[in-house]
């Protein structure tokens, strides 16, 4: 009787030791899913705050059920006295926070080109208005409805819609050269969606 007594205690304080790895799991979740909406790493990254939860929270299952039991397995040759799912916690645990210090780090580095990017579409919005304006000032009331695609890095098609559906004011601008270079694409069909 004494024997099971004393075994409780100890088997609760490794539970509480080693439950580490669910709480982590959540809480990095959401962390993920907030740095990749307010720093994406990577173009092309989920829009919105509820994507990048559910990509951050794909990575870190991926982790769990992948990486965790694999690292357990290396910090138990280390630590033998850890038992096999405790150890897997730790691991788990410690590779879902760096995996959200690479996810902060990546989009440190990737924010100077976030912004160069922003600044592409602002020029780019910029001299599609002061064409319109300038050359083609009937089609100003479509300027609100534009629809730009990036052809290749600096080079997009900006469409304007007109009164008819079919018929577009369609412009390739270059945002690389300066001034921003705007030339009249002979098609009047809009973007392929």
């Amino acid at each position: 009787m004494g024997h099971t007594e004393r075994l409780w205690p100890a088997r609760l304080r490794w539970r509480l030791r080693g439950a580490w790895l669910w709480p982590a799991f959540t809480i990095g979740t959401v962390v993920d899913g907030i740095l990749l909406s307010a720093l994406p790493p990577y173009d092309g990254v989920p829009p919105g705050l509820v994507g990048c939860v559910l990509l951050a929270g794909f990575a870190n299952l991926f982790l769990i059920a992948v990486a965790a039991p694999l690292a357990g397995r290396r910090l138990r040759r280390r630590r033998p006295d850890l038992p096999r799912p405790i150890a897997g916690d730790y691991a788990g645990a410690v590779l879902i926070a760096v995996l959200t210090l690479v996810i902060l780090a990546a989009g440190l580095l990737h924010r100077p080109a976030v912004a160069a990017h922003r600044d592409d579409d602002r020029a780019m919005l910029d001299a599609v208005a002061g064409y319109v304006a300038t050359e083609e000032p009937g089609w100003a009331p479509g300027l609100p409805d534009l629809d730009a695609r990036e052809l290749a890095p600096d080079v997009y098609r900006a469409c304007v819609p007109g009164r008819d559906p079919r018929r577009w004011l369609c412009l390739i601008v270059d945002t690389d050269r300066r001034p921003v270079r705007v030339t009249r694409d002979d098609s009047m069909k809009p973007n392929p969606y």
